[in-house]
């Protein structure tokens, strides 16, 4: 019995372990994160490298941050699921009132990572092609309220900038010219995972 009780005991021991070597992520988002399965692809990319990864998704169309604080389920999920990280994105926030927008929800959200030990990560998005000339409005505040909230920005939106303007090849945009091609999603999951976990 004794050599029973201390096998089980070792047994929960070694589960926890295994258990602290999992990253937790909760995606926060709408359909440019849901797109071809993004936390799938981040999984992927992590698992390459090693790196073990359990996602969850929260992402409904057409949905600004400030639309899933109204719904209370992001501030359901980050209080009871103990996520080591936070990664939220809404649209591409480049106008004077999507800017606010992302300022005030990105403290709101940073106060919320803050009580529950979570890391807040700000995915950066891009413009359709139509208003591509705001590309820079884009980056800029997005940089703005990772910096403002002491967060990781993942820097999707610049890569792809970066990319267009190197390549002259618009391939990671999908056929709508604004949701991402599943080359533009595996571009973003490889940003991602470099900006969390470093480069390979």
């Amino acid at each position: 019995m004794k050599h029973f009780f201390l096998s089980l005991v070792y047994l929960f021991l070694f589960e926890g372990c295994l258990a602290q070597g999992i990253q937790k992520i909760l995606f926060v988002g709408n359909s440019l994160t849901y797109t071809n399965n993004l936390p799938e692809l981040v999984s992927n990319e992590a698992k390459i490298r090693g790196i073990k990864l359990k996602n969850t998704m929260l992402a409904y169309p057409n949905y600004a941050l400030v639309d899933h604080l109204k719904d209370g389920e992001v501030q359901k999920r980050i209080r009871n699921g103990k996520f080591d990280y936070v990664i939220v994105q809404q649209g591409p926030s480049s106008q004077e009132e999507g800017r606010r927008m992302l300022l005030e929800s990105g403290k709101t959200l940073k106060m919320l990572c803050k009580q529950n030990g979570t890391q807040l990560v700000f995915f950066m998005v891009w413009p359709s092609q139509t208003y591509y000339y705001t590309f820079d409005g884009v980056i800029r505040n997005h940089r703005e309220v990772a910096t403002q909230n002491d967060a990781i920005l993942c820097p999707v939106g610049e890569v792809w900038k970066d990319y267009f303007e190197s390549q002259k090849d618009y391939s990671l945009y999908g056929s709508d010219g604004f949701h991402p091609s599943p080359k533009g999603s595996r571009l973003a999951a490889k940003v991602i995972i470099d900006t969390i976990f470093g480069n390979e």
